[in-house]
């Protein structure tokens, strides 16, 4: 099981990236626009660094919702991989089967 300060960090760091997602793909598009002058897009970058840094997508990590494990985490279920077999191995993941020979 991991830490709970760590597993809440990237709680509060899910739910900072959704709220200044607006913020930051709006400032995002005015930086990229090259049709837009150099001072105008020099500010939003500006503006985009103010904002909290928790606030980017990129920060957030990737970890099992049963323990909390950053590492071999599968996506398609979001689970990590010994979780993964624990649940396989009981038959409780539809179309997954453990081998063993």
């Amino acid at each position: 099981m991991a830490k709970k300060s760590s597993i809440e960090k990237n709680n509060r760091r899910r739910k900072m990236t959704k709220q200044f997602a607006n913020r930051r793909k709006a400032l995002k598009t005015i930086a990229r626009d090259k049709t837009l002058p150099m001072e105008e897009r020099f500010a939003a970058t500006l503006k985009l660094a103010e904002l909290p840094r928790n606030s980017s997508a990129t920060r957030i990590r990737n970890r099992c919702e049963l323990s909390g494990r950053p590492r071999a985490y599968y996506r398609k279920h979001r689970l990590s991989r010994i979780a993964l077999r624990d649940l396989g191995s009981k038959g409780l993941i539809p179309g997954l089967v453990k081998s063993s020979w």
